[in-house]
């Protein structure tokens, strides 16, 4: 899992080296995880009160000696963290530049494919304060009830003005299934707002929104239909435009 998840073409002024150094900087900064392989069920809810997204600092307190926080977490009771050959990766990406040929989105499933780099997540951009929290809420409880693996969601950011980003993960970016399950478990917490599919390899490579390769860095995206009985998602395949659901 990795990154200050690229917020879909929202912040033009932020290119993708600028998202990818940040990227790296949370991911590095300590993480609040709640662990439900080791940590009991019944402190959950006190854990969520205490560490809901609108209330901790990206970049910590130093009046109350609190420290930086790069992503709060809840990993699920049956999480088994699988990144693949992240390294193999991104030597195969060398060489596959330096080879002048086109790089497009078959060209990275390949080598995702390859070395097993297989991890995606859905993204979802919320305003902070009630919003956040309380989506926040219904996905924590969606992961600790295990239906799905885990999820993080970014800390505040007091100086700014960008949404915070609730991130969550499918082990496989090309199983189509599993994506869509995990769009529905999403939208029966009450989430009704745009989401973004974005594969991992495309973080581990640096491909975010205006990329040097005109790749779109999400490939699926979920629009909830409320006019729709019953209301569903409806979701695109962003590589070949073509309506899934």
């Amino acid at each position: 899992m990795s990154a200050q998840e690229d917020e879909a073409g929202k912040d033009g002024a932020f290119g993708a080296e600028y998202l990818a150094a940040e990227s790296m900087a949370a991911d590095m900064d300590p993480w609040v995880v709640f662990d439900a392989r080791k940590t009991p069920r019944a402190e959950f809810e006190e854990w969520l009160q205490t560490y809901q997204p609108s209330q901790v600092s990206r970049f910590g307190d130093t009046e109350h000696n609190a420290e930086p926080v790069g992503w709060i977490a809840v990993y699920g009771p049956s999480f088994c963290p699988e990144s693949g050959d992240v390294v193999g990766l991104q030597e195969d990406w060398e060489r596959l530049q330096a080879s002048g040929r086109h790089v497009t989105f078959d060209t990275i499933k390949e080598l995702a494919l390859n070395r097993r780099v297989l991890t995606g997540k859905w993204l979802m951009h919320l305003d902070s304060g009630f919003k956040v929290d309380h989506a926040w809420y219904g996905i924590a409880h969606a992961v600790l009830d295990g239906r799905i693996g885990v999820a993080k969601v970014s800390p505040f950011c007091p100086e700014s003005e960008r949404k915070q980003v609730i991130c969550v993960y499918t082990d496989d970016f090309t199983n189509e299934e599993q994506v869509l399950n995990a769009d529905a478990v999403i939208r029966s917490t009450g989430v009704k707002c745009l989401l973004s599919y974005k594969p991992d390899v495309y973080t581990y490579l640096g491909i975010y929104r205006d990329n040097r390769w005109h790749l779109c860095p999400t490939i699926f995206e979920s629009k909830f239909d409320l006019e729709c009985i019953p209301r569903r998602s409806r979701i695109i395949n962003k590589v070949n435009n073509m309506e899934v659901t």
